[in-house]
């Protein structure tokens, strides 16, 4: 590793015995600010370095999105064929431009990097010189500390080893352990905003759920691994990766995905600004379904007895209605009434003209009064 990496190795120490150089006229030539922002400056640059493969990495991260849909019909139509199915995916990849691996660049630009000033920050904690540093470099970056954690301690470390480096246990396993959380927490939360706002929420593609899988693997990964990290190699990371969330924020907040909820807050930005002009139509509309939602009038609240007898008290009008109906109703069963009278009497009157002496009806009853008919003699 050390003979392919060695002209890295140089590179990289050289880069900050130069930032460490610049530092040492403002800060102690010993201290930990001295060397730390010579750490912080060397991310900087780095990053800078790779914006251009950074704004790919946004691109093809947008081609991805936009490709799921067919990704996914060419699995589903040739899922029995895997060859078929690479051949007609590479095609697709080949048609619209996309590489899958420009999502990955900076992170594999970045690695080379970060190995090499991992195996400088070991040298050091080894009392090795390596690359440019030398043996008064190398003492000097020994006696710097960050908030009294040596530069090249570990969280793992022996007892034996950080007291060699003039620390004690507590201040170098306090210091890495809130480096490790922040440098999680800072992971979490870049790509978790890159999932609740720069993700195009209309189309579900297996693109979102390896994205999101990614959000709680990734911070995981950093916990795990940062233990074996010294100091120094937490400084670059926890700086690289609010590099990383800042440079995301300000990428969200002026080049949305289209679709995502930061595109619609930037559209209505813009419209506030009077920078968009929409159509007159599409205007009026929008007012009229706004003037519409809010005249809508909410029903009426129920009391318990309301609820209970499944329905609201009748209006004035239903209750008019009713007392006018129950009264004509009651009119007519009035009449009704005086006619079937007036055919009693009549019957009654016609029994008594044919000699029926006891020949009317009762209106209650409907039975004859006074002695009866004799029966037929057939019927006794």
């Amino acid at each position: 590793m050390d003979t392919i990496l060695g002209p890295l190795y140089i590179a990289v120490s050289w880069i900050i015995v130069q930032f460490h150089s610049f530092y040492s006229l403002i800060f102690d030539k010993n201290s930990g600010a001295a060397w730390g922002l010579s750490i912080v400056s060397l991310v900087v640059l780095i990053r800078i370095c790779l914006i251009p493969l950074f704004v790919k990495q946004i691109k093809s991260t947008r081609n991805m999105q936009a490709l799921q849909p067919k990704m996914k019909a060419i699995q589903e139509r040739y899922k029995n064929d895997k060859q078929r199915q690479s051949e007609e995916m590479m095609k697709l990849y080949k048609e619209t431009g996309t590489n899958p691996l420009s999502s990955c660049l900076p992170i594999l630009a970045q690695s080379p990097f970060f190995i090499s000033l991992y195996q400088v920050l070991s040298h050091i904690a080894q009392n090795k010189t390596v690359g440019v540093i030398d043996q008064p470099l190398l003492e000097s970056a020994q006696k710097a500390h960050i908030f009294g954690a040596p530069l090249a301690a570990k969280f793992m470390d022996s007892a034996e080893k950080i007291q060699s480096l003039g620390a004690s246990v507590v201040d170098v396993r306090v210091v890495t352990i809130i480096m490790i959380v922040l440098m999680s927490a800072s992971q979490f939360y870049t790509q978790r905003q890159l999932m609740t706002k720069n993700v195009d929420l209309t189309v579900k593609t297996p693109f979102m759920q390896q994205q999101k899988m990614l959000m709680y693997v990734f911070p995981i990964m950093f916990a795990v691994f940062g233990i074996n990290f010294p100091v120094g190699v937490l400084v670059y990371w926890l700086t690289t990766n609010v590099w990383t969330m800042g440079q995301q924020m300000f990428v969200i907040r002026r080049n949305p995905t289209p679709g995502s909820k930061a595109f619609a807050e930037r559209q209505e930005r813009l419209r506030a600004a009077g920078k968009i002009v929409e159509d007159p139509a599409v205007v009026e509309a929008k007012q009229a379904a706004e003037e519409a939602r809010h005249n809508r009038q909410q029903p009426k609240r129920q009391t318990k007895s309301q609820r209970q007898t499944g329905g609201a008290a009748p209006a004035d009008g239903a209750q008019n209605r009713t007392r006018a109906g129950s009264a004509s109703g009651g009119t007519g069963a009035g009449q009704g009434a005086a006619k079937k009278q007036s055919l009693e009497k009549k019957d009654a009157q016609e029994d008594k003209e044919k000699g029926g002496a006891s020949g009317s009806r009762t209106t209650k009853s409907g039975q004859r009064k006074g002695p009866q008919r004799p029966k037929h003699p057939s019927k006794k």
